[in-house]
């Protein structure tokens, strides 16, 4: 395998458009005239030291952190890189879910670590083994990764359930680092951040998935200030300063941000009912329903996911994730937010495709 390229993002990026697109994994994009900026006021340059500071404000309000534990970083993709590389080392031992977002992934073997895993099983509905943390973890261990809700499930652990994590990780002095992207796309509950669990839990997000602004590349890390002071240092080596433009965006959805809320919803809540009705009728799939997040990951029964994932594609202009890119062949992924009559179509494509 190649270390410095990830096969996920090269699908997404040449195979994943459709006419009926259910591989996207965040609501759909948001026009700029919706977000409801001051374009009058809009600048090329600004502030170009460590974090422009109605940004930093912005993110720390919401996450209700002290701005001192935060770091910018361009969407969550960029912001564990830099978390990563910061707390890591060559053939440090860092343990990984399984199954798990391809990219992240290719960061651990990337930075040459010794990658050791722990299974999230789906007839337990996907859920965080406490025991099997406990079981893989040893004295060597410096990082313990998870996304939540998790990629590319959406199951959503328990704050009882994350504090047991963090107390694994304090008895072996690791962190835990949290991809919580999709945290927000439970739009009711707005579940608190697993940063507010201890000092040992390292947070990564954006603004990308449940609002549909990927294009900002909003994204931030959450840190203990001495971990954050450290994070910025090592993104000097990647930038000088960040899109000014995109701050002062940025800013603007986060002011916005209860409507840009309402909006999206509204689109996951059509999809995700949907959906509902689809899996719960078709006995060719099998899948764990959830709550949260903008995806499902339903098992294919019968048949090889990758040939049925491009007869869909290539017969019914639809399109899914194979399930090979998070390390389970056998099932697929499919992300709601979208038009909902495309949606319902692209499901009715995918029930046709089964056979």
């Amino acid at each position: 395998m190649n270390r410095k390229e990830s096969s996920y993002m090269q699908w997404a990026k040449t195979r994943s458009q459709a006419r009926f697109n259910l591989a996207s994994s965040g609501v759909a994009p948001l026009p700029l005239r919706e977000l409801g900026a001051d374009l009058a006021g809009m600048e090329i340059n600004g502030d170009d030291s460590y974090g422009y500071p109605p940004l930093q404000q912005a993110i720390a309000t919401h996450a209700n952190v002290d701005p001192a534990c935060v770091v910018e970083a361009a969407g969550t993709s960029m912001a564990n890189h830099l978390a990563m590389g910061t707390i890591l080392e060559p053939g440090d031992e860092v343990l990984l879910e399984f199954p798990a977002y391809g990219p992240l992934l290719d960061l651990a073997n990337y930075f040459r670590v010794d990658l050791k895993r722990f299974d999230r099983r789906e007839e337990n509905g996907w859920a965080i083994d406490i025991d099997a943390i406990g079981r893989a973890v040893s004295n060597r261990t410096k990082l313990i990764v998870l996304t939540n809700p998790h990629n590319p499930t959406s199951v959503l652990a328990s704050g009882e359930i994350l504090e047991e994590v963090g107390r694994i990780a304090e008895k072996v002095g690791a962190y835990v680092l949290v991809d919580e992207v999709y945290l927000e796309t439970d739009y009711s509950a707005q579940p608190r951040s697993s940063f507010h669990l201890g000092s040992r839990f390292v947070i990564t997000s954006s603004l990308t998935k449940a609002y549909g602004l990927s294009g900002l590349r909003c994204g931030w890390i959450l840190a203990e200030p001495a971990l954050a002071g450290r994070i910025r240092k090592f993104n000097d080596i990647f930038s000088a300063n960040p899109v000014h433009p995109g701050e002062l965006l940025s800013v603007a959805a986060f002011r916005n941000l209860p409507l840009l809320r309402q909006r999206a919803k509204a689109l996951v809540d059509s999809d995700r009912a949907a959906l509902a009705g689809f899996v719960g009728s078709e006995d060719r799939l099998s899948a764990v329903a959830t709550s949260s997040g903008t995806t499902i990951f339903p098992r294919l029964r019968k048949g090889e996911v990758r040939q049925f994932a491009e007869r869909l594609r290539n017969q019914f202009e639809t399109s899914v994730v194979p399930g090979d890119f998070f390390e389970m062949p056998d099932h697929f992924r499919i992300g709601m937010g979208v038009n909902n009559a495309m949606f319902v179509e692209g499901l009715a494509r995918i029930g046709r495709a089964l056979g």
